[in-house]
């Protein structure tokens, strides 16, 4: 099979596409546990957090996603 044909397929395409999705979610969650957990666990954890930083690492995994999509929107609104 002639490579060049095999770069331009849709499949192929779509395989990158997916996997590109998939490193872009996985930096964000690495981003977003390296963040809150700095913020919000403080010493060493036992099996449990406790229930502050519970509270903490809750809010701001949600405040930053919040703020990841409003980023996002705003950037694609700009294009």
């Amino acid at each position: 099979m002639d490579p060049s044909a095999f770069k331009s397929s849709p499949e192929l395409q779509q395989l990158l596409n997916q996997e590109k999705e998939r490193a872009m979610v996985n930096e964000v969650v690495a981003k977003l546990t390296s963040s809150c957990w700095d913020k919000c666990v403080t010493g060493t954890p036992g099996s449990k957090f406790s229930s502050s930083e519970y509270n903490c690492l809750s809010h701001c995994a949600q405040r930053y996603m919040e703020m990841s999509m409003l980023i996002m929107k705003r950037v694609q609104s700009m294009q």
